[in-house]
């Protein structure tokens, strides 16, 4: 089961870019926080949802929001796919599988491919407490879009 609305954010390390672990219940402190979960890169829906975010970064940069897609992808591979497709926000690895069972956003299969990422969004606020929550019945669905921007706006004040 999802942590909820009202839960603190849990440890769970992941990688940047650079290989460099984050805890996910310490980054981003003192501001609004939107963590995209999705089950892979280089995949149609996930790379629709990831652009989409891209292209309305601007509207969370205002908010002060900090915008972040995990995913079991490699490093290596988010950095290609953020590259391919001009993505600048953070796009962390949960290689490890640390985040995606903390969170309680396992994809227990898809095709084969067995633990990756239930696609999920969660607006946090600047005490990482979640406050808006939202988790595909299935991998095809993207988030709601509109619904990620009001809850981030709510919290921003």
């Amino acid at each position: 089961m999802a942590i909820g609305i009202g839960e603190k954010l849990p440890h769970a390390t992941v990688f940047d870019r650079e290989l460099n672990p984050v805890d996910l219940a310490e980054y981003g402190r003192g501001k609004p926080l939107v963590l995209l979960f999705f089950p892979g890169s280089f995949t149609s829906v996930c790379e629709k949802e990831l652009c989409t975010f891209r292209d309305q970064l601007a509207r969370y940069n205002e908010l002060g929001a900090q915008v972040v897609g995990i995913s079991t992808d490699t490093p290596f591979c988010q950095a290609a796919f953020a590259e391919k497709n001009g993505i600048t926000y953070p796009l962390l690895s949960d290689f490890n599988k640390e985040a995606i069972r903390a969170f309680g956003v396992v994809l227990p299969e898809l095709k084969g491919l067995k633990e990756l990422a239930q696609r999920a969004a969660f607006v946090v606020d600047g005490d990482g407490v979640v406050r808006w929550a939202w988790v595909a019945e299935n991998p095809g669905l993207e988030p709601p879009y509109d619904e990620v921007a009001r809850a981030v706006a709510e919290i921003a004040g």
